[in-house]
């Protein structure tokens, strides 16, 4: 489930809420005073204001010119999260209650049961994106049988073990389901729907990376894409492997919950 607006700002106060805190602990520890600093003709010079007057700082008073400065940047933190702050806690206050998104669920039952939802959550709406009918790209008989948890018929072991992947962690997803690029039709290995934004990502697994047609094969896959305005890290995402680097499963269970949750 996403997060609401109202808790991504509340963990924001509670964040600087702490930094406030730890960062006038640390100004504490500081010595007493203030930086000056005023242009010369070498460069600049270093000042102690303390007890309203000014006392020169040399190349010996370093240590302390370095705590100086620190302090003084912490204290502008300080007063920059105390603004920040200020601001989220009148727009906590004042948030509703209760949002557009909730006001089915919150029904009465006496008018629950003739209304429909104005919006579809995430489970309804990948359900619904599930269900969209598709043809995807024929498998030849020479191909090996081999098949998802879901029953689909998938062209290696490598992509029996993405899909079912995939499919353990509630992650919707269609297999080589159809996509038009300018006048063709190519397939992505893994059409994905990301819940927390219902973004479509595309995973091609290149699993014949030794295979040097095969690589001028995906290179020219690649620049399809790119046609289309699905470029590498934004919608689209790779995964290798060749005969003698397997694919990997702790990186792959990594790679699934950075890019597709």
């Amino acid at each position: 489930m996403t997060k609401t607006v109202f808790e991504i700002m509340d963990a924001r106060y509670i964040f600087l809420s702490k930094t406030i805190s730890s960062l006038k602990k640390k100004k504490d520890l500081y010595p007493e005073g203030s930086i000056n600093i005023r242009p010369n003709v070498s460069g600049f010079s270093y000042y102690l204001y303390k007890d309203k007057s000014f006392k020169y700082l040399s190349k010996k008073d370093t240590v302390l010119i370095k705590q100086l400065i620190q302090k003084d940047l912490i204290s502008q933190a300080i007063k920059t999260s105390q603004k920040e702050a200020a601001v989220l806690q009148k727009f906590i206050s004042e948030y509703p209650i209760e949002v557009v998104e909730d006001l089915y669920e919150h029904l009465p039952e006496s008018r629950k049961k003739y209304a429909s939802p104005l919006f579809l959550n995430n489970e309804e709406y990948a359900q619904y994106w599930l269900s969209i009918p598709f043809t995807p790209k024929p498998i030849g008989e020479d191909v090996p049988d081999f098949y998802t948890q879901k029953g689909e018929h998938v062209r290696s072991k490598s992509e029996v073990i993405i899909g079912d992947r995939l499919y353990a962690k509630g992650i919707p997803y269609k297999y080589e389901c159809p996509l038009k690029v300018e006048k063709d039709i190519i397939h992505p290995d893994f059409t994905i729907l990301r819940l927390s934004d219902r973004k479509i990502l595309y995973h091609e697994h290149c699993g014949k990376m030794g295979d040097k047609s095969y690589v001028e094969d995906m290179v020219s896959r690649v620049n399809q894409y790119g046609k289309a305005g699905i470029y590498c890290g934004d919608k689209l995402y790779f995964s290798f492997e060749s005969s003698d680097h397997p694919l990997d499963i702790s990186w792959l269970d990594d790679f699934i919950e950075k890019n597709f949750r």
